[in-house]
């Protein structure tokens, strides 16, 4: 294993990155600006809403520029004197997929947003961008940040316990993952451990993950809801939790997502962090994920090993959809001229950059969904939501099905490569 790991490590993009000395422009708390994307299906606007300083910056110390060109925004920190650009970060939001439903045509709505990273020792120059409909990005934003200024908040956290699931060595040479409680009362604390204690037995054992079960750190923020479960609206069920998590996002029944970050990172914040699943207590079906935001599923339905490794898919490691059948909200979430960011789906556009170079001799191109192909890397048509145009690496991958029994390759690759970036 530990040969196979080094082969996979050289082959990554950031190897060729030039790197910070972290030491020199940072310290080791979090600088958190957060803010409003606001606007339409053509229109987008920053409203800032304030900045804080929390006490644990998890990330790796020698990656500190992203490498991957993943999400639909990004955002950058830049030394103000030197203008040499210092971290960077990938994301996407629920305001992005906002956007391509019908209702961002004829209405504007605003979404609350929250960018972290590493505290500057200087005065910096922060930037968020979009990516724009042929996939370039624009700036959105810009502001000077002074890291004494005196609206820098350095409050108390949240009050919650935390619960230390597996401990593994140095946030900044592990993957930190942490689990935020949702609709579970103070009483349902004991099963919210028992949850995620389970759902870590799950990861830890799926490839590839299990081949770095001991590069994880996972801890459990127990934030406690007034309410046990969560709302259901299109059944008038409502309850009050600590993450105001919903079914119905977007009108989908099965979509099940918090639009509260501020509360979901104000909990994050009690722990180091890489990545944030949100865990809602109800046997429904229902989660979602969004790239460097959180991943959000339910903890008791018997889909649950599926819906975490699927929503930690793209919470975790930008993985799109694959599948085409099923009910969305989205109109054209993927311009079939334009080649996705996502690395497990293609346009043919740009197929060269995705894993075309896995795809076996001989096999054919486009390649038919037949049972002699049930296990080979092609070129399936069906993906991200549509049926034709858009291209999978699998015939049935878990980011297609819940009948799938494992990721597809390529998925593997790209999720150990994010793991890779993370841990060195």
């Amino acid at each position: 294993m530990r040969k196979s790991f080094v082969i996979i490590f050289l082959c990554l993009p950031f190897v060729l990155t030039a790197q910070v000395d972290f030491d020199k422009y940072f310290t080791g708390k979090v600088l958190r600006f957060d803010f409003m994307f606001a606007g339409n299906s053509s229109k987008i606007t920053v409203y800032p809403s304030g900045m804080k300083e929390e006490p644990f910056y998890a990330g790796s110390r020698t990656q500190l520029i992203d490498p991957f060109n993943y999400g639909n925004f990004k955002y950058e920190v830049f030394d103000a004197a030197e203008n040499k650009l210092l971290y960077s970060r990938g994301f996407s939001t629920l305001f992005q997929e906002w956007q391509t439903t019908a209702e961002a045509r004829v209405m504007e709505r605003s979404f609350y947003e929250v960018a972290t990273m590493p505290f500057p020792k200087n005065k910096i120059r922060f930037v968020i961008s979009a990516r724009e409909r042929k996939g370039t990005f624009y700036k959105l934003y810009e502001t000077e940040i002074d890291p004494t200024d005196q609206f820098i908040r350095k409050e108390k956290p949240v009050t919650a316990k935390v619960n230390h699931i597996i401990t593994s060595g140095d946030p900044s040479k592990c993957v930190d993952l942490v689990f935020i409680a949702e609709g579970y009362t103070a009483d349902e604390m004991n099963k919210f451990r028992n949850d995620v204690k389970r759902l870590t037995d799950i990861l830890l054992d799926e490839p590839p993950y299990n081949e770095f079960s001991d590069k994880f750190n996972i801890t459990a923020v127990e934030a406690v809801s007034s309410e046990s479960g969560t709302d259901v609206p299109g059944e008038q069920i409502y309850v009050n939790t600590a993450l105001n998590s919903s079914f119905y996002t977007f009108g989908t029944a099965r979509y099940l997502t918090t639009q509260d970050i501020k509360s979901v990172n104000d909990y994050a914040a009690l722990v180091p962090h890489d990545n944030i699943i949100v865990l809602i207590n109800s046997p429904r079906y229902g989660g979602g994920g969004v790239y460097n935001y959180y991943s959000g599923i339910t903890s008791d339905n018997n889909l649950a090993k599926y819906l975490f490794i699927h929503e930690l898919g793209h919470g975790f490691a930008g993985l799109a959809d694959e599948y085409y059948s099923a009910d969305v909200a989205y109109e054209e979430f993927y311009p079939l001229d334009v080649e996705p960011w996502e690395p497990n789906i293609t346009t043919l556009v740009n197929f060269d950059s995705k894993w075309k170079k896995m795809i076996p001799a001989g096999t054919p191109l486009p390649t038919p969904a037949e049972d002699k192909y049930m296990n080979t890397t092609g070129l399936f048509e069906g993906g991200g939501y549509v049926a034709k145009g858009i291209y999978r690496p699998w015939i049935n991958c878990i980011m297609n099905s819940s009948t799938a029994r494992s990721l597809c390759p390529v998925c593997r690759q790209a999720i150990r490569d994010m793991i890779g970036f993370y841990i060195k």
